[in-house]
């Protein structure tokens, strides 16, 4: 229910530690790179066990649209495309949670003797995912709501058109609010004593003419001393989960930067919006543009992001059902 997930933002939440069971060249291949986020509604009929014939099938089909001329460049008319799709083993939190899919286009010219390059990666992943909307699926469909994406745009067009007519799903652009860079500004700021930040550096935009952009740029020492000093000792209820994080936490975080920041600039930031959050940990963009350049960060930077869309799948059901409802 859209209370359930209320209730569960509201609530301290526990974020997950990178499994021993992931691939090492997997995880290598989600980090430093900066990726684009969408969201994706739930996949039906997709096979985890069927990810060699899907490669195939996603190949023929870049070569197919190449041909038509819907996904050519001209230095690439003698080049072939080879897709792989293949399981991250370990990407997940709980049962619940279906297997991460990670998703590689390499191109080989059949002309010339030259090695094959990677053109295009992206991935499908669930972590940390609702378990009251995950098992209120039918078993046909399989959730995978945060898709990623780097390379030329063209290929992520044909890999998205793939997807929606082979798994009736639909992609849509993906924007990161404001709410959820003030959590990432917070969770970042807490993995200090585990990796290092190196620093904690905010964009904002003040509504002015003509808009003004501040860069808040906070010391590791500092931004962990002032995290410090509003994070609440765990009690009784929460002893066994002392690594949770709580919204009045993070709002105080916030509110205690912005305070600092006044008395120096006299500019209250209050009036404006948090554009981009970035540490040595990671980075997001309101754009819905992510940087991991730890190991570490993938899980904690994965996990937030689905808990985030939990709430917008949810919507997404309720849309569907109002849409058969009519159809009756």
């Amino acid at each position: 229910s859209q209370d359930g997930v209320r209730r569960g933002v509201r609530s301290r939440r526990r974020f997950p530690l990178i499994s021993p069971n992931v691939n090492p060249e997997h995880l290598a291949l989600l980090v430093k790179a900066e990726w684009q986020l969408s969201y994706v509604t739930p996949l039906y009929q997709f096979r985890h066990t069927q990810l060699r014939s899907y490669s195939r099938q996603l190949a023929a089909f870049i070569v197919a649209e190449k041909q038509q001329g819907l996904a050519v460049e001209v230095s690439e008319l003698h080049n072939s495309y080879r897709v792989s799709l293949s399981v991250v083993q370990g990407l997940t939190e709980s049962e619940d949670d279906a297997e991460t899919v990670l998703i590689q286009v390499s191109m080989f010219y059949s002309i010339r003797d030259e090695p094959q390059r990677s053109v295009w990666s992206g991935w499908l992943t669930c972590v940390h995912g609702s378990p009251e909307y995950l098992r209120s699926l039918p078993k046909d469909f399989t959730c995978l709501p945060l898709f990623g994406s780097r390379g030329p745009e063209y290929l992520s067009r044909v890999v998205k058109s793939w997807f929606q007519k082979t798994f009736d799903c639909c992609f849509g652009s993906l924007e990161i609010n404001h709410t959820s860079l003030q959590w990432f500004a917070a969770l970042w700021t807490d993995c200090h004593s585990q990796s290092h930040i190196q620093h904690l550096r905010m964009l904002w935009t003040i509504p002015a003419a003509p808009p003004l952009q501040i860069t808040y740029t906070v010391d590791h020492q500092d931004a962990w001393d002032l995290w410090n000093s509003v994070r609440k000792g765990p009690t009784a209820a929460v002893a066994e989960d002392a690594a949770s994080i709580d919204l009045e936490e993070v709002t105080g975080f916030l509110q205690a930067l912005k305070s600092h920041f006044y008395r120096h600039f006299r500019l209250d930031l209050s009036a404006g919006t948090l554009q981009q959050v970035s540490t040595a940990v990671g980075s997001a963009k309101s754009s819905g543009r992510i940087k991991v350049p730890l190991v570490s960060g993938v899980f904690l930077l994965l996990a937030r992001l689905v808990v985030f869309f939990s709430f917008y799948q949810i919507i997404v059901k309720m849309y569907y059902m109002i849409d058969w409802l009519k159809l009756k």
